[in-house]
């Protein structure tokens, strides 16, 4: 093993994606609302890279994908706000970075759109009252007990439009964890393990609004969470999802983040 040579490597990895990071900046200046500056934005990006380490090495268009996509986006990214997360993942031996839209950068989005009167997301807890109904004529009702609530058992989340009407999905605790298993295969760490409740809240959000009535333009910004992309444009939302992190995986370092793929399975002995 040759340590001083990937030592090397992931040092002029890492330079390579600050380079890229400045040279990025006149397009992050064009991309920010006003209420983010470029250079706020440039720091939390390279406080990113700083904080965790394996964000350096993985492929640099990928994080500038993610990076680009939050700056279109307007969210910050990696900052206890919890508005959007660059995450890494190795795959077949590569690091790429993944684009997260946090539970209070999907808010941030459904609210800016003008669509949606407000929005109620809750955790219910095994000893609250809490009835919903599905059906032609669909009811919720959910009161909080106002002492030992006990633990958490479901969530759910209602979306009201200010044109009119409401929709509601709720989801099981259980049912979380499986959708969180299924489809991001960082669950074992990053916002699912440091922010479950948080996390949980988005994924039942996400789904209320797949049953709401929203204009493409929310549609599309919604989609753009748990995506790779490392091709740039004035508009990333329009660049196809790589989707690199749709295999099956045996492992995910809780540190760093990082998932390597299954072993290969042992070829059979014929001269057994």
């Amino acid at each position: 093993m040759n340590i001083k040579g990937d030592i090397t490597k992931k040092q002029e990895n890492n330079n390579q994606i600050r380079d890229l990071v400045r040279r990025m900046e006149p397009q992050i200046k064009k991309a920010l609302p006003n209420v983010i500056t470029p250079e706020r934005f440039t720091r939390m990006v390279v406080t990113a890279l700083s904080t965790n380490p394996t964000l350096q090495e993985c492929t640099p268009m990928s994080f500038i994908g993610a990076m680009m996509q939050a700056a279109q986006l307007g969210l910050e990214p990696n900052t206890p706000v919890g508005q959007a997360y660059l995450i890494p993942y190795r795959v077949k031996g590569t690091l790429t970075c993944q684009f997260q839209v946090g539970y209070k950068g999907m808010l941030y989005l459904v609210y800016r759109s003008g669509q949606v009167k407000d929005v109620q997301a809750h955790a219910v807890h095994e000893n609250d009252t809490f009835e919903y109904e599905l059906g032609l004529e669909p009811k919720l009702r959910h009161v909080p007990a106002l002492s030992n609530r006990g633990a958490v058992i479901m969530y759910y989340a209602v979306v009201r439009m200010i044109s009119g009407g409401a929709v509601f999905q709720v989801m099981s605790k259980d049912d979380i964890a499986k959708f969180a298993h299924d489809k991001s295969q960082a669950y074992k760490f990053g916002p699912w393990q440091t922010d479950f409740d948080a996390m949980a809240l988005k994924t039942v959000l996400k789904r209320a609004l797949k049953y709401a009535p929203i204009k493409s333009d929310l549609a599309r910004e919604v989609s753009a969470d748990g995506t790779v992309k490392s091709t740039l444009s004035g508009s990333m939302l329009d660049e196809p999802d790589e989707d690199y992190i749709d295999i099956e995986v045996s492992h995910v370092d809780p540190e760093t983040g990082e998932v390597t793929p299954p072993a290969e399975p042992a070829k059979e002995d014929t001269n057994a």
